[in-house]
């Protein structure tokens, strides 16, 4: 008898850490925002902006103060999406996802989502599915809605919802049609594991006037859009909560690129070093907040490296689902961080643009021109370090980063000459021009 209770002990015991196991596994609300730097956000410090909603989840979880992303949408999304580098996917600007030829295409990647559904996860996504090919269904989504469009979105009247192309009423703010289409998808999957893609449209141009602008006598229609983006983030808080899931949500915010091309703002009185498109500070280093109540440490700040390449490794780790071998990945979880422990973090963030690159440490960077880069004082200012003023620190920054580029070699991977905002057939516009050249001069 004695042991038969033993052995039920352990079973009850193998149960229970299996139960345990099973319900440890989040929902995940991963919100991206568009066109959003540091200086874009309160709590990083923003002369300028408001931001309540987001500095409210800051404060219930953990805020990243080093995390990187591309300098532009479309890389970053394609890095987000397959957690692999542009030299590996043909992700390197923003038309090249789309183009035939250097473009990532699903079927060829281990998609986000995709993991997700294997983990038994409800998958979708609302919002802009821009400088992207095939369709969000295919890259893993079960539901999704978008803009049949690349431009125009703020008062769209046709969105794309699950393929099939929907009609609303003229006047209609697009960012309100998916807000309720994600709110939506929510309370439907509440009873399972869900993870939501809540890409936003705010703050993107054109910087139009939103449904809160008559009422909200706001000095400029950007703060306004700043506004309503932290409103909806807010919102999205809040349907977690009435659902009695809070505690069971992993919600993290982040930003698809560094500071917009029009609309710098300051922290500490000091305007950030580059924005949106350049290989400065300012125009890849972006908000990172991970919220999950009970789990993540509360009004935690973070200064691990982190790259928009890790919420694929993270989650898949998180979820429980292994990723095939023999298939190169470059995210690196930080599911330990998120549950306060101190894990491995990355030891550099590398970040691309078509045929540039750098690998970025705590405090140096190197681009692909072998320049290094003493970053003490970003994101505020980078100073070039010459070879024949390096100190013992910089040396030896010199030698890591330089093993590290060498480890990586993307100049031998995939490649991309069209300019970073050329349309699709700009490329063959280019070539065609060469080749009339190189005719005329023989």
């Amino acid at each position: 008898m004695r042991r038969l209770v033993c052995l039920m002990g352990v079973a009850l015991a193998m149960f229970g850490q299996v139960f345990a196991a099973e319900t440890s596994k989040p929902n995940i609300i991963f919100i991206l925002a568009d066109d959003l730097g540091l200086d874009g956000v309160g709590c990083y410090g923003s002369d300028k902006h408001k931001t309540p909603n987001i500095d409210k989840l800051a404060k219930s979880g953990t805020r990243f103060e080093t995390c990187y992303a591309a300098p532009l949408c479309g890389p970053s999304r394609c890095l987000l999406m397959t957690g692999r580098y542009a030299f590996r996917t043909g992700g390197l600007l923003n038309q090249s996802w789309r183009r035939q030829g250097p473009g990532a295409v699903s079927a060829n990647e281990h998609p986000m989502a995709k993991l997700l559904k294997q983990g038994g996860y409800a998958t979708g996504m609302g919002g802009k599915w821009r400088q992207v090919g095939e369709t969000p269904r295919d890259w893993g989504f079960d539901e999704y809605i978008t803009d049949p469009t690349a431009g125009g979105w703020f008062w769209q009247t046709k969105h794309l919802k699950n393929g099939e192309e929907i009609s609303v009423p003229e006047g209609t703010y697009a960012p309100d049609v998916v807000h309720k289409f994600a709110i939506d998808f929510l309370q439907r999957h509440k009873e399972q594991p869900f993870f939501f893609y809540y890409s936003m449209h705010h703050v993107h141009g054109p910087i139009l006037k939103t449904p809160d602008t008559e009422k909200n006598g706001r000095e400029t229609l950007y703060e306004d859009n700043i506004a309503y983006m932290d409103k909806q983030v807010g919102a999205v808080v809040e349907e977690v909560e009435k659902l009695g899931l809070r505690e069971k949500t992993l919600i993290i915010f982040s930003a698809d690129n560094g500071t917009a091309l029009t609309h710098p703002s300051t922290i500490g009185g000091k305007m950030i070093n580059g924005k949106k498109a350049s290989m400065l500070e300012g125009g890849s280093r972006v908000p990172f907040i991970a919220s999950w109540p009970g789990t993540t440490p509360a009004g935690a700040v973070s200064k691990d490296i982190v790259s928009i390449a890790d919420p694929h490794a993270t989650f898949a780790e998180l979820v429980g689902v292994k990723l095939p071998e023999g298939f190169k990945f470059d995210g690196q979880s930080i599911a330990s961080q998120l549950r306060g422990k101190p894990g491995q973090p990355r030891p550099w963030a590398y970040v691309q643009l078509g045929q540039r690159w750098f690998v970025r440490e705590q405090g140096f960077k190197m681009n692909e021109k072998a320049e290094l880069f003493d970053m003490s004082a970003a994101p505020f200012e980078e100073k070039l370090v010459a070879k024949d003023a390096d100190t013992e620190a910089s040396k030896a920054a010199r030698s890591r980063l330089s093993a590290a580029l060498a480890d990586l070699k993307p100049a031998s991977g995939k490649s991309d000459d069209a300019p970073p905002n050329a349309k699709p057939a700009d490329k063959k516009k280019k070539k065609a021009r060469k080749a009339a050249k190189a005719s005329s001069a023989t």
